[in-house]
């Protein structure tokens, strides 16, 4: 068996959470292979909407066997709370749910460092979530991380002491630094019910589970426009989002990749800092966050808004050697007559091109667009592709056409049941 992948093709919040809460059904076990509480994957289904963050989108179907790939980087709080949140909808998460030893532990002061350093920057700041990211995969580099297998170890809790006496040797602000003393009690009790869950060397689990003949999809957070290598840096995360990730935080040879399912939405959002070129600064950009409920499920900020930018698609579908497309959202344009769409950039030199450039913070990059007959009509009654407008067909064969690969699954809202199989 292979291990397919599943991947956001934007800036993340492209609707990953509620694919693999779909399409779950089709494998054994489902994987996160990086990010950490920054994901916000959205699930909804029988009148329940619950967002998860750092457990598999695959918990809600208890015989599949979720696993927190070495990729991911754990906050052992918000970590407890999701599973006690799931208690509370009557799922019991730790019966199917498997923590990488290998996994990277988010500390209190990991998230101290994160709003010190943001702060610093001022209004060049990131637009991070402040949940401790990226202070842990720095440390994670520098090869001073604790994991989790390390609180199964003697001698964790000086360890611990001695990464977090670093780290406030850095934090130059007292109010930021005063905050540990309520944080830090709650980390600990964190870690002892950690330490009562299934830890485990979870390369030779998933590894094992594919010799057996069982399928593994690997859920990928953020997005590849977010990629610390090729995402618009430095406006990006601190993990690779792309499918070589999967490989890598999971522990598994590239041999063994399968299917790799890129999911966008019909239009672009983005949340935090950042360059967004077809950002909408108009009433029509106001329009597709309400009518697309834009807010972050991670922060609640407002998500930026814009018409959909093929050049990026491209890009992303490119690296990743996407195998199928997702489109999500397209519920939300049935309000526009008219729609567009990016077809190209033209730079500030006066040229033209349709290639994601270098630059894109820095250098004027206007959208070219080409526009497009909107179905601006009733969404249909039954998930049937039959059913649907002939200009929301003709906008899902222009896109396939423009990059050539194709798009097998239409949503027409964040229910289970509202989603069309092609």
């Amino acid at each position: 068996m292979k291990v397919d992948v599943l991947l956001g093709l934007q800036w993340g919040d492209e609707g990953k959470g509620k694919v693999v809460d779909y399409l779950a059904t089709k494998y054994k076990v489902v994987a996160r292979f990086q990010g950490g509480p920054n994901a916000g994957h959205t699930l909804e289904f029988d009148g329940i909407k619950h967002v998860l963050h750092q457990i598999p989108s695959g918990i809600f179907r208890s015989d599949i066997k979720n696993i927190v790939g070495n990729g991911v980087v754990l906050d052992p709080v918000i970590f407890k709370k999701e599973i006690e949140e799931l208690a509370d909808l009557g799922v019991d998460a730790p019966q199917n749910l498997y923590i990488s030893r290998k996994t990277q532990l988010i500390l209190p002061t990991h998230r101290l460092l994160d709003a010190y350093q943001e702060k610093l920057k001022g209004s060049n700041k990131i637009g991070s979530t402040l949940k401790g990211i990226g202070p842990t995969y720095q440390d994670k580099i520098g090869r001073q991380g604790l994991r989790v297998g390390d609180i199964e170890l003697e001698g964790f809790e000086e360890k611990y002491q001695t990464l977090r006496d670093k780290h406030l040797s850095i934090i130059n602000d007292e109010e930021i630094a005063s905050k540990l003393e309520e944080l830090e009690p709650i980390f600990y009790e964190a870690i002892k019910y950690l330490k009562t869950l299934k830890l485990v060397d979870s390369e030779y689990l998933i590894n094992e589970e594919l010799n057996k003949g069982d399928g593994v999809l690997a859920e990928g957070a953020q997005g590849s426009l977010l990629d610390v290598d090729f995402g618009s840096y430095p406006f990006v995360t601190s993990s690779t989002t792309m499918v070589s990730g999967a490989c890598s935080g999971l522990g598994v040879a590239p041999s063994k990749i399968g299917e790799v399912m890129g999911v966008f939405k019909a239009y672009c959002t983005r949340v935090g800092s950042g360059p967004f070129p077809t950002e909408l600064f108009d009433e029509t950009g106001e329009q597709l966050r309400k009518q697309g409920h834009e807010f972050g499920a991670t922060t609640g900020r407002p998500r930026r808004c814009g018409w959909l930018d093929l050049p990026a698609l491209k890009y992303a579908i490119m690296i990743n050697g996407v195998t199928q497309l997702f489109m999500m959202k397209a519920d939300v344009l049935a309000e526009f007559k008219t729609i567009s769409v990016c077809m190209g950039y033209k730079l500030a030199d006066g040229s033209t091109t349709d290639k994601l450039p270098y630059d894109l913070v820095n250098q004027s990059v206007k959208p070219i667009y080409k526009e497009l007959t909107g179905w601006n009509d009733a969404m249909p009654s039954s998930a049937s592709y039959q059913n649907i407008s002939q200009s929301l067909k003709d906008y899902v064969k222009f896109i396939e056409d423009e990059v050539g690969v194709p798009i097998k699954i239409v949503s027409l809202g964040p229910d289970r049941s509202e989603t069309i199989i092609r």
